[in-house]
């Protein structure tokens, strides 16, 4: 094997999130445990485990709403560790919640706009000038597309239809232009007639984005993800494709609640 050249650099990119020994301590209490875990530009991974494994917990460490206790964040190369949600924001970091937060007296349109120019750092300008406008309207249509959104944008999201509005609470997530986006349970409290126009615009997303799925449904999770890690009381236990994930004899007894 040849040595690269002095000076040279690897050029594998790096992942877009990396976590190296992250914990979490209530009091006494362990509820995430030294963590290692990574997700490379595009991946399509679900985090599944049993009710109190700490899903929640972990993505709000994530997302930075929760300080470490221990162990290293990163997002594409750069620590990220100390900084709060709006850094991580800033750093790249988008999600949606398990409930979802929107002006709904506002239409789905405005909703959207309001993320933009957050985005944009124009949010508290009165009058954005005329340029600014046509750079956020752009960006709104883009997306009301992109989710086939278009027919009801004009809609105030209060008349919206459950499953619609998480629908809004993802091109909110959108807007920011996310590098990795964190779905908290997105099929939460959806009529199961409307959790397909979900994931139908899932599938739609970026394939640049890394996405990491916290969901129970057990067939979503196979349907969506290519690649599914396991949490159990505060750890990682496995992680593999999903047809691994299926024939692993301790995931079938913890989660899935059969016997190998």
């Amino acid at each position: 094997m040849t040595n690269p050249e002095p000076g040279t650099r690897n050029l594998e990119p790096s992942p877009v999130l990396e976590l190296r020994g992250l914990s979490k301590r209530f009091g006494s209490l362990d509820v995430t445990r030294d963590v290692n875990f990574s997700l490379p530009e595009g991946a399509r991974t679900a985090l599944i485990g049993p009710n109190g494994a700490g899903k929640t917990t972990l993505i709000n460490l994530i997302a930075g709403r929760l300080p470490p206790s221990g162990g290293a964040i990163r997002i594409d190369g750069v620590d990220v560790t100390r900084l709060a949600e709006p850094g991580r924001v800033k750093a790249g970091v988008g999600r949606t919640f398990q409930i979802t937060s929107l002006f709904r007296r506002l239409t789905l349109e405005e909703n959207l706009a309001l993320a933009v120019a957050e985005q944009r750092g124009v949010a508290g300008l009165l009058r954005p000038n005329r340029a600014v406008e046509a750079e956020i309207d752009a960006r709104v249509t883009e997306i009301l597309s992109t989710l086939r959104l278009a027919d009801v944008a004009r809609t105030r999201v209060e008349v919206l239809p459950y499953g619609v509005q998480r629908m809004v609470e993802l091109g909110i997530a959108l807007a920011l232009r996310p590098r990795l986006l964190l779905l908290d349970e997105p099929a939460a409290g959806v009529p199961r007639a409307e959790v397909g126009i979900i994931f139908e615009a899932i599938a739609q997303l970026p394939a640049s984005m890394a996405v990491l799925l916290v969901e129970h449904d057990i067939d979503i999770v196979f349907r969506f993800a290519t690649r599914i890690a396991v949490l159990v009381a505060g750890s990682i236990l496995v992680e593999g494709t999903p047809q691994e994930i299926s024939e692993h004899p301790e995931v079938r007894r913890l989660y899935l609640g059969t016997h190998a």
